[in-house]
């Protein structure tokens, strides 16, 4: 089974709309950009996450009904991480700082995109995903391959609670514990904070890039 697994750059436009009037644009971005990897929006689902109450640490099975659901009509989910289990079905990860993490097991034919933020990894997300994924889907963690998308290095978004550490750095030991093999994880060498070829919120909010936005992923299995 093949994986696709894909990463926007500014290039392409702000894949969320910050402020109600970037909708339209929003959306134009998000068709182009799937388009130009064969994904179609109607066959893609939107991993929507939001910034409320105190659980970061939400996640949902999807079914083949729920494909489009947040691209072609509003989102019916709040979810830090989706999964679904057949090919074809693409799921789509805005971000600004965070990891975004693919995770599929080839073997049992499954896939998550996990939203890894500073929230989540609080909460020990990158081993409660591992965790959802073999109390639902009894997948065995050894099997399991990883990718982790760009994000915002230590030296400019430092992770105080984790002794400083960046997120990708706290990613790994998370999903290592979880029983995933190092040699399964593959981690991004961009830092999205630091190129700005991507999005940063954080780099924004200090005044040093000119326009806020999100690059995405998106995964499917084909």
């Amino acid at each position: 089974m093949n994986l696709l697994i894909a990463c926007s750059t500014v290039a392409d436009g702000s894949m969320r709309a910050l402020q109600p009037e970037q909708e339209a644009a929003a959306a134009r971005h998000r068709q182009a950009f799937l388009a130009g990897h064969g994904i179609a929006a109607s066959e893609t689902s939107l991993v929507r996450v939001v910034y409320e109450g105190n659980d970061y640490c939400r996640y949902v099975t999807l079914e083949d009904t729920d494909q489009g659901d947040g691209l072609i009509r509003e989102s019916s989910f709040v979810a830090d991480a989706m999964v679904v289990t057949r090919p074809g079905h693409a799921l789509f990860l805005p971000l600004a700082d965070c990891v975004g993490a693919v995770i599929h097991d080839p073997i049992a034919g499954i896939l998550m995109v996990s939203h890894l933020g500073r929230h989540n990894l609080e909460q020990f997300g990158g081993t409660q995903s591992i965790e959802y994924l073999v109390e639902h889907h009894s997948v065995d963690p050894t099997n399991l391959s990883v990718w982790l998308s760009p994000a915002a290095g230590k030296d400019y978004y430092p992770l105080f609670a984790f002794h400083n550490q960046s997120l990708h750095d706290v990613a790994v030991e998370q999903l290592v514990s979880a029983g995933i093999q190092p040699d399964n994880i593959t981690v991004s060498s961009i830092d999205s904070a630091a190129d700005t070829n991507y999005y940063s919120h954080s780099e924004f909010l200090k005044g040093k890039r000119d326009e806020d936005g999100r690059f995405a992923i998106v995964a499917m299995m084909k």
